[in-house]
C-alpha cells in the first residue's frame, strides 16, 4: 500500500468555478441515474436479444441484480480512493470504465455479456454519486454545503424520472428515422448514446474540477476495502428476490449468501481492528451522529424503493391501468422528489441539517398515511373539492423524501474529517441502496401474506345472474383485496418513515457542528489546478 498527497489545508477564499466544477461532476451522477433507471424501459427488448424466453424473467432479473452489486460492491473502496487521489481523476476514471460497460452492454449477443457490461456499468455509475458528494464537502464549508448537495441529489433524482422516458424516446426515434437498425436491436443504441455523453463529462471535469494539494499523507486499505465489497456483493446477492411468494423473503440460496456476506463483514471487523491503514477511521468519525444519519437513509431508502415498485402494481392491479398509464400515475412522486431536495438542501443551510432531515420524514410520513388511506375510487377522490388525493399524496411523499436528500449527506460529511468525505459520502448512499433492498424484499413477502390472509377472510361473492356478472364479481373482490393489502404496506412504510425521523433527530444537525473546525469559516478546501 502506497502513500501520497491528499488533504489539503482549506484555502483563504472561495475556489473560481466552483459552481461549474460542481455542475459537471453533476452531470456525471445524472448520467450515471439515467443509466440505473433506463434500462427498466428496454429490459424486454434486451430479453429478445439474447434470448431469454419471456418466461424465464427470472433469468433477465439477472441483469438489475448485477448492476446492483457492481453498484453497491466497489462503492466504499472507489469512494476511499477519491480521498487518495482526489475527486478529479477517480470521477474520470470511473467515467471511461463507464463507456467501457456501455460498449461491452452495447454489443452483447449473449447473456453473460450483458451481465459483465452492466457489473462494468454499475461499478462505474457507483462511484460518481458518492465522490461528487465529497467534492461538495472539498468546495463548500460545511455550514453552507446542504444547498449544493441538494442540487446534486435533485439530479440524481431527476435520473429516476427521465431514465425510463430517455429508454422509450430512444427506442421509438430509432423505430421511426432509423429504419436501417434491427427492431430488436434498437435498444442497443440506448447504451451506444451515453458514450459521446460520458466523453463530455470527462471533458468537463478535466476543465472545471480542482486538483488537491497539500502535504498530509494518507493510504488506502485495499485489502479492507475488497472485503466490504465482498461482503456487500454477498448481501446484495442474497437479499434480492425476484420471485416473492409470501412465505419466504430471501431468493432460495438468500440464506447461504447472507451467511458469506456475514463471514466477510466478521473478517473486514477483524482487519480494521489489527490493520494500520483502516479504510474507516474511527479517530476521525463521529461515530453516533455519523451512523443516525446512514441509519435514517436506510429508511428513505426503504420508504423509496417500496414506493417505485407498489404505486405501479397498485395502478395495474386495483386501478386496472396499462403499464405506461401506471408510469405516468408514478411521476407524480418523482417530480416531487428533486423538488423536495433542492428546497432541503436550501432551508437547512439556515435552519441546520437535522430538523429539516426529521420535518422531511416526518412530511414523506404524513403523505404514506394520506396514500394508505385511498379510497377505491381514488382517481375521481380530491381533498377539499380541489385536490386531488392521488396526485397530492404522492406529490406529499415524494417531497417529503426529497426534503431529506441534502441534509442528511450534510449532517454525515460533518460528521467526518475532510480526508475521509469519499468514503463517508460512499457508506451513506450504501446505506440509503440497502434500504431500498431490505424494504422491497421484507414489505413484498408482507404483503403477500397479508394479501392471502385478506382474501381466506373474504366470503364468497352471492350474485345473482349470468357467468360474466359473477366473473366481475369476483374480479372486483380480488382488486378489493389488492386495495386492502396495499393500504397496510404503505402504512408500514409510514411508520418507517417515522423510525427515520427518530434516527434523524441525532443526526449532526447544528449550523456549526463539525469537526471540520478549521474549514468553517472558508469555503475552499481544494486549489486549482
Amino acid at each position: 500500500m502506497t502513500q501520497a498527497p491528499a488533504v489539503a489545508a482549506p484555502a483563504a477564499g472561495p475556489v473560481r468555478g466552483r459552481g461549474v466544477a460542481i455542475g459537471a461532476a453533476g452531470l456525471a451522477v445524472l448520467l450515471g441515474a439515467l443509466d440505473t433507471y433506463v434500462v427498466v424501459s428496454v429490459l424486454e427488448d434486451i430479453m429478445r436479444s439474447v434470448q431469454i424466453p419471456i418466461n424465464r424473467l427470472q433469468e433477465a432479473t439477472l441483469i438489475v441484480t448485477c448492476y446492483l452489486l457492481g453498484y453497491i460492491a466497489a462503492m466504499p473502496l472507489l469512494g476511499r480512493l477519491s480521498d487518495r487521489f482526489g475527486r478529479r481523476l477517480v470521477l474520470q476514471a470511473s467515467l471511461v470504465l463507464f463507456i467501457v460497460g456501455s460498449v461491452i452492454t452495447a454489443t452483447a449477443d449473449t447473456v453473460p455479456t450483458v451481465l459483465a457490461g452492466r457489473v462494468v456499468q454499475g461499478v462505474a455509475s457507483g462511484a460518481l454519486l458518492p465522490v461528487t458528494l465529497a467534492l461538495a464537502a472539498d468546495l463548500w464549508s460545511a455550514r453552507r454545503r446542504a444547498a449544493v448537495l441538494g442540487w446534486v441529489g435533485a439530479a440524481q433524482e431527476l435520473g429516476s424520472v427521465l431514465g425510463p422516458v430517455v429508454g422509450v424516446g430512444v427506442v421509438a426515434l430509432v423505430h421511426d428515422k432509423f429504419t436501417s437498425v434491427p427492431a430488436d436491436d434498437a435498444w442497443r443504441v440506448v447504451f451506444w448514446v451515453q458514450v459521446p455523453l460520458a466523453l463530455v463529462a470527462i471533458l468537463l471535469i478535466q476543465l472545471s474540477v480542482p486538483t488537491r494539494s497539500g502535504t498530509e499523507k494518507q493510504s488506502v486499505d485495499v485489502v479492507g476495502g475488497l472485503l466490504l465489497a465482498v461482503a456487500l456483493g454477498l448481501s446484495v446477492m442474497g437479499l434480492y428476490n425476484p420471485d416473492p411468494n409470501g412465505e419466504q423473503i430471501l431468493p432460495p440460496n438468500g440464506p447461504v449468501l447472507l451467511g458469506g456476506a456475514a463471514v466477510a463483514f466478521v473478517a473486514f471487523a477483524v482487519w480494521e481492528k489489527f490493520a494500520r491503514t483502516k479504510l474507516i477511521d474511527p479517530a476521525g468519525m463521529r461515530v453516533l451522529p455519523f451512523l443516525a444519519a446512514c441509519a435514517a437513509s436506510v429508511c428513505a431508502g426503504a420508504a423509496l424503493m417500496i414506493t417505485l415498485v407498489d404505486i405501479e402494481l397498485y395502478a395495474r392491479l386495483v386501478l386496472e391501468r396499462s403499464q405506461v398509464d401506471s408510469v405516468v400515475l408514478l411521476v407524480r412522486f418523482l417530480i416531487a422528489l428533486p423538488i423536495g431536495a433542492i428546497l432541503g438542501g436550501l432551508i437547512a443551510a439556515r435552519i441546520g441539517d437535522r430538523w429539516i432531515s426529521v420535518a422531511g420524514l416526518l412530511v414523506a410520513a404524513a403523505g404514506y398515511l394520506l396514500i394508505a388511506q385511498w379510497p377505491r375510487d381514488v382517481l375521481a377522490a380530491d381533498y377539499f373539492g380541489a385536490l386531488p388525493v392521488l396526485d397530492t399524496s404522492l406529490a406529499v411523499a415524494g417531497f417529503g423524501l426529497g426534503l431529506v436528500i441534502g441534509p442528511l449527506s450534510s449532517a454525515a460529511l460533518r460528521a467526518v474529517s475532510l480526508s475521509q468525505a469519499g468514503i463517508a459520502s460512499a457508506l451513506l448512499v450504501v446505506a440509503r441502496m440497502s434500504g431500498m433492498l431490505i424494504g422491497v424484499a421484507a414489505l413484498t413477502v408482507f404483503g403477500l401474506h397479508r394479501l392471502a390472509a385478506i382474501q381466506a377472510g373474504m366470503p364468497a361473492p352471492q350474485v345473482q345472474g349470468d357467468f360474466v356478472a359473477r366473473v366481475k364479481a369476483m374480479a372486483g373482490q380480488v382488486q378489493d383485496a389488492y386495495a386492502i393489502m396495499f393500504g397496510e404496506v404503505f402504512a408500514v412504510t409510514a411508520v418507517i418513515c417515522l423510525v427515520g425521523a427518530v434516527f434523524a433527530a441525532f443526526v449532526a444537525g447544528g449550523r456549526h457542528q463539525s469537526p471540520q473546525s478549521s474549514a468553517e469559516d472558508g469555503d475552499a478546501l481544494v486549489t486549482s489546478s
